[in-house]
């Protein structure tokens, strides 16, 4: 008998924001191998699962350079700044997604997507860098669902607060 719980998956996630205050963002085109690609579905933050012995920060990191191409110190990442956690099924699975958000400011960069897997080259997601208005304007969901009022906060300066529990 398969076990009901869902699968619980440790996520680093990484809000780039460049000079402009705008952040990158990725969209999912394919959120479900199952599912046909098609349509931006949302757009969300660069970032990913927690390898086993990977600290969360590492993990974020490692993230930015495979599904962006960016290559960064640990030390560059501000925060944790955000927990969320989403439940979702993916692939007939039910994932349990615990999601720490970290911040980089002051970005210029190319995206380079050699380094993404075999599934996220397969959705063959786009990218964009977003003001807080065009999100706020943006009928595509984003996530976390609340960003376009999230963001302001931090582009205030750097995070000097504990991390804020999102939606």
């Amino acid at each position: 008998m398969a076990d009901p719980r869902p699968w619980v998956r440790p996520t680093a996630r990484v809000v780039v924001l460049d000079p402009d205050g705008r952040a990158l963002l990725l969209g999912a085109r394919l959120t479900d191998p199952a599912l046909p690609p098609g349509d931006v579905r949302f757009w969300y933050t660069p970032g990913g699962g927690v390898e086993d012995g990977e600290s969360v920060r590492d993990a974020a990191v490692r993230e930015l350079a495979e599904e962006i191409g960016l290559v960064v110190a640990p030390a560059a990442l501000e925060g944790p700044v955000w927990f969320r956690r989403h439940v979702g099924t993916f692939a007939g699975l039910e994932i349990d997604s615990r999601e720490t958000f970290f911040v980089l400011r002051d970005v210029v960069h190319e995206v380079d997507a050699r380094g993404r897997t075999e599934l996220e080259l397969l959705g063959e997601e786009p990218h964009r860098w977003w003001s807080v208005a065009e999100i706020a304007a943006s009928a595509v969901p984003f996530a976390p669902g609340e960003l376009s009022a999230l963001l302001p906060q931090l582009l205030e300066g750097p995070w000097s607060g504990p991390p804020r529990f999102v939606g």
